[in-house]
């Protein structure tokens, strides 16, 4: 995630067989609820996420994943990026989420949005399985953050235009997994290795 004109880091993907429970579909993601599936409520929806905390805990700047917990919605589970670099974190997952996260994402206005996709790619592997990224080119999005966030840098709501590469995964199966990202656009670089571990109901 680059910190320029608010940035965003999503990837939407899926993978075939790894790690996956019951009701994941190798060729796509189906989620019966419209605000996890549509782009543009995925989009804003995360960036309001990243920015819900300030610089001391935001899951941007986390560097070990002990605050990837904070303000998640019951629906889904986010991941964050970075704003530059490559992380290592371990990140506790209820199970029976969908995993969502970008490889590179930035918020800005349509014509950035546009520049920003023309370079932007991503990988990202789960347990050793390459997951297919989706391409999100532009929403028009209301972010809301709090007071001293490193996204948008004001409190309140904001309007701007959301793009980047994202993947979502079905739910996890319990136990530990692996999760690799890396993204970029231009010569901006970001990447976090990840621990997931997906805990059975009685212990989330």
């Amino acid at each position: 995630m680059s910190r320029s004109a608010i940035p965003p880091l999503l990837v939407l993907g899926l993978v075939a067989g790894c790690g996956v429970a019951q009701g994941g579909s190798a060729d796509g993601i189906v989620f019966s609820k419209p605000e996890v599936s549509a782009s543009e409520n995925i989009q804003g929806r995360w960036w309001t996420w990243a920015a819900s905390e300030d610089e001391s805990t935001n899951p941007v700047m986390d560097t070990t994943g002990e605050f990837c917990e904070r303000n998640q919605p019951e629906d889904v589970w986010f991941l964050a990026g970075t704003f530059g670099g490559t992380y290592r974190r371990t990140c506790r997952v209820p199970v029976g989420r969908p995993v969502v996260f970008p490889l590179v994402n930035q918020i800005c206005t349509e014509e950035q949005c546009r520049e920003f996709m023309a370079t932007a790619t991503g990988k990202a592997t789960l347990d050793g399985k390459v997951i297919t990224p989706e391409r999100m080119e532009g929403d028009n999005v209301a972010v809301t953050g709090v007071a001293g966030n490193p996204l948008t840098a004001e409190e309140g709501t904001t309007t701007s235009y959301a793009c980047g590469v994202w993947v979502r995964l079905p739910p996890l199966k319990p136990g530990r997994h692996k999760l690799t990202i890396r993204g970029s656009s231009g010569d901006f670089r970001t990447g976090v290795d990840y621990t997931l571990i997906v805990q059975p109901a009685q212990q989330a």
